[in-house]
């Protein structure tokens, strides 16, 4: 994609530190390749580049991940400091990752959906194909997962899930609902049954608190939490249909 003709996604909070902005589908947080917009390097034309011990330029770095399909709260560091800091918290689980979902009903010959529970499973890589899974058992090579989820109402078609992420594993929510038979709507990777117009997921980062890189309270966890939600970049009826249905 032309870099020059890309425009920064919205901007949801931004301090000498950080930057947080509401990812659209099609913006690569790393790793672009030439069909997706290159979201350092457009962020690092807009606000910027800090410096490394060695003077050498330090571009806004992705301090987790969001999958190209996916949209929502996108948090980069502007310094080494803030990127050691904002990793270690995220490692540490001090900072709190809420996702809406658009899922698909499964037919009848998958188990009904608890109303709420907790996932646990382990999760292998599949590196060739891009893609994740979701296993029952433990093993040497795979990665403990866990998120929470709540089913927060529905539609004719679909199941709305907000679902807050314990572990962040590479495409955890997509292959840990594929797991029980559950694909989120444009997710043909994971057995969705059509595309997206847009080629995204209905996947959405919706909110984000993670301690205050800047503050001088030495223990992280008693930091100030800086916490953004991101609105629906594109809301249409099925999506109004979700908000409805999460402010009851």
């Amino acid at each position: 994609m032309n870099q020059e003709q890309a425009t920064v996604p919205p901007l949801l909070y931004e301090n000498p530190a950080c930057i947080v902005v509401n990812k659209r589908c099609g913006d690569a947080m790393e790793g672009a390749t030439p069909s997706v917009v290159d979201l350092p390097s457009l962020l690092a034309a807009t606000w910027g580049v800090g410096r490394n011990r060695d003077g050498k330029p330090f571009p806004p770095t992705a301090v987790h991940r969001l999958d190209v399909p996916v949209t929502g709260c996108a948090l980069f560091a502007r310094t080494p400091q803030a990127l050691a800091f904002l990793n270690d918290a995220f490692a540490q689980s001090l900072a709190r990752k809420v996702y809406w979902a658009i899922v698909e009903k499964p037919d009848s010959s998958i188990p009904a959906l608890e109303s709420q529970g907790e996932l646990v499973h382990w999760i292998s890589v599949d590196s060739r194909h891009n893609k994740s899974y979701a296993h029952t058992e433990e093993r040497s090579d795979r990665k403990r997962a866990v998120l929470r989820y709540r089913v927060i109402g529905e539609g004719d078609h679909y199941l709305f899930l907000e679902i807050g992420l314990i572990t962040g594993r590479h495409h955890q929510i997509r292959a840990q609902l594929a797991a029980l038979g559950l694909h989120i709507k444009g997710d043909l990777k994971y057995g969705s049954r059509r595309s997206e117009k847009n080629g995204g997921i209905r996947l959405h980062a919706r909110s984000l608190a993670f301690p205050d890189p800047l503050s001088d309270i030495t223990d992280p966890a008693k930091r100030p939490l800086i916490q953004v939600v991101a609105p629906i970049i594109e809301p249409d009826r099925l999506w109004q249909d979700f908000e409805r249905a999460a402010q009851v």
